[in-house]
């Protein structure tokens, strides 16, 4: 029979003085780089207020907090993009990427040959408008609301999640680097010249705010890093993350509910003119690519692997 030790929780209610001077060196240093790289924001205070608040309330919200510093990083990261446009180390495509959609996926409508942005700017309905906004409403939600659960119900699978999902952005982010993007609500308000700091833009979702008469998706996207990282969609990869490892984890429903928003995403971000439908393309890819050498790394039971166990072991 397992026996429980009286000695171990104790030693967990208490936070160490080494793990506050930590916490408050990296929490300063945070800051100071951010408001160097990128200006101070609200955000910010929040990101360190949470998770400082956590960290210090319980033994359980500790591992918690430990075990999303794996998200936290990718949204720094994430926001750091602004300080490094990438249109400064390499061209932004703009009419060769329009072009080649036309050309795959064009439709004839009226004689003329579109890409499907363009057709569904011709064709929109209020439905659709709702549902799309809907959707891609999910596309941070869903990821993060799946990792709690798996964080209460599997701590090996949670992280394995995480960091499959954090590998997938750092390869979406080497794309935005290596292949500058225009979006197609940038050809269908600017052509194809070329216009650094372009303000980012809701494109089709104002449909949803216009319906609703709110500001969500015009607070949201003048927040964006970079309106030229199109390509690859990660809005179309983060859904296939959670349909992989709710099925992996034989959680039907899950897997089902996933799989819907998925498929809904996949199609909102072409409706709204967010992205080509090659850039959802490739997002599916990078999120392929992403589970399938993370897992790889795993198979192989090296250096990588047995960090993640220490990480695990950690906050189990």
């Amino acid at each position: 029979m397992r026996t429980t030790s009286t000695v171990a929780p104790q030693k967990e209610k208490s936070v160490s003085l080494k793990a506050t001077l930590w916490i408050i060196g990296l929490s300063v240093g945070y800051l100071l780089l951010s408001y160097v790289l990128v200006g101070f924001k609200t955000d910010q205070l929040l990101l360190v207020g949470l998770f400082s608040s956590l960290y210090y309330l319980s033994p359980i919200t500790r591992k918690f907090a430990l075990g999303f510093t794996i998200f936290m990083v990718f949204w720094v990261l994430y926001d750091y993009m602004k300080a490094f446009p990438n249109y400064w180390f390499n061209e932004v495509h703009i009419k060769d990427l329009y072009e080649a959609e036309k050309a795959i996926f064009g439709v004839v409508s009226h004689g003329d040959r579109l890409t499907p942005n363009e057709y569904w700017a011709q064709h929109h309905h209020t439905v659709l408008d709702v549902l799309s906004g809907i959707f891609y409403l999910s596309w941070v939600p869903v990821p993060m609301g799946f990792a709690a659960f798996l964080f209460f119900r599997n701590r090996t699978q949670f992280t394995y999640f995480s960091l499959t999902f954090l590998l997938v952005n750092l390869l979406g982010f080497a794309a935005y680097y290596l292949y500058p993007a225009a979006p197609p609500w940038y050809v269908q308000l600017y052509g194809f010249d070329f216009i650094p700091k372009t303000p980012g833009n809701m494109a089709g979702l104002f449909r949803f705010d216009a319906f609703f008469q709110i500001n969500l998706f015009r607070g949201m996207y003048a927040k964006g890093s970079n309106v030229f990282a199109a390509m690859p969609s990660l809005h179309s990869a983060y859904p296939l993350i959670v349909v992989f490892y709710a099925f992996k984890n034989r959680l039907k429903a899950a897997t089902l509910v996933a799989g819907v928003i998925m498929v809904g995403i996949w199609f909102a971000a072409v409706y709204t003119s967010h992205h080509y439908i090659l850039d959802v393309l490739f997002g599916i890819l990078c999120a392929a690519s992403g589970i399938a050498l993370f897992n790889y790394l795993m198979a192989r039971k090296g250096p990588t692997y047995r960090a993640v166990q220490r990480f695990i072991k950690a906050i189990e």
